[in-house]
């Protein structure tokens, strides 16, 4: 049987000590909207699981980037109502952002985002949102609930209005008629392979205090197919990365959020890839405060 670490990247304990740690990384088990395929819930211990595989020395920063400290919270576990649970995720994020960490949360489904983003900006102020998706999550209501994953950029829009939604590829008639101007910003898969600009673009879009999100149905099913919605076109690793190495290099990203991950076993590419994610962003994060 393979020991699930008790924290990302198996850290040892002067690597992870939450007193002295600059990152945080906050497990969120939580699934209640879920319209698909079931399982995002399993994600946060899944993750954290394959993690203990991915190596401290960055291949592409050619550094390691475990000297920072990073930290494993304890999850905020499911509380009975949607609206008991968003105040519990809102409620352990503020405090660690309070405490000066840098908090990387891992879902779960997207409708955490939420309470995540409005803990960001009730911290750091003046917010913008980068979300990499391949759903635009614009409806005001799904199967009965405002705070279905499927609503939770609304929501986000009723925090900030400045949100920019990379990958999308997926959207209902409904959307487009209630935001037609953030359709319109859409930087969609097909605009990216059409426009060698698309990053310093969307960069351009984006203002100085950035909060990320990612469903990680974002990316191509053929590089992430452990997702609850997989829809085909998707993003590639490269143009992830390069997108989140240029907004840590120029922008300074407040917090973010891995969400969406629904493992497949006996598959473990899904989870390994949100590991491997959740590092870079770390990586990018430290490089990004040299500049």
């Amino acid at each position: 049987m393979i020991d699930v670490p008790n924290n990302f990247l198996d850290l040892p304990d002067e690597h992870c000590d939450p007193a002295t740690s600059r990152y945080a990384v906050l497990p969120i088990p939580y699934e209640a909207t879920v319209t698909y395929g079931r399982g995002a819930a399993q994600a946060p211990a899944a993750i954290l699981e394959a993690s203990a595989q991915v190596e401290w020395y960055d291949e592409e920063l050619r550094a390691e980037f475990v000297s920072a400290g990073i930290a494993t919270l304890p999850p905020v576990e499911p509380a009975g109502a949607p609206e008991t649970t968003s105040e519990a995720v809102r409620a352990a994020a503020g405090e660690a952002m309070a405490g000066g960490k840098f908090l990387l949360s891992l879902g779960g489904e997207h409708s955490v985002a939420v309470p995540l983003v409005r803990a960001a900006a009730e911290c750091f102020g003046e917010i913008s949102v980068l979300q990499l998706d391949a759903h635009a999550d614009l409806r005001d209501r799904y199967q009965g609930t405002k705070l279905s994953h499927a609503c939770v950029m609304r929501r986000v829009l009723e925090i900030t209005p400045n949100i920019v939604q990379v990958g999308i590829r997926s959207f209902s008639g409904e959307e487009v008629d209630a935001c037609p101007e953030q359709v319109g910003r859409f930087v969609t898969p097909r605009r990216i392979a059409a426009d060698p600009d698309w990053i310093a673009k969307t960069l351009a879009l984006l203002g100085e205090q950035v909060y990320v999100t990612v469903d990680v149905d974002a990316f191509d099913p053929a590089e992430a197919p452990g997702v609850g919605t997989p829809e085909p076109g998707g993003l590639r690793w490269r143009d992830v990365t390069a997108l989140l190495r240029s907004v840590c290099a120029r922008r300074r990203v407040v917090a973010a959020d891995i969400v969406e991950v629904r493992p497949i076993p006996p598959s473990l590419v899904t989870e390994y890839l949100a590991a491997r994610l959740a590092y870079k962003i770390i990586a990018y994060t430290q490089t990004g405060q040299q500049h």
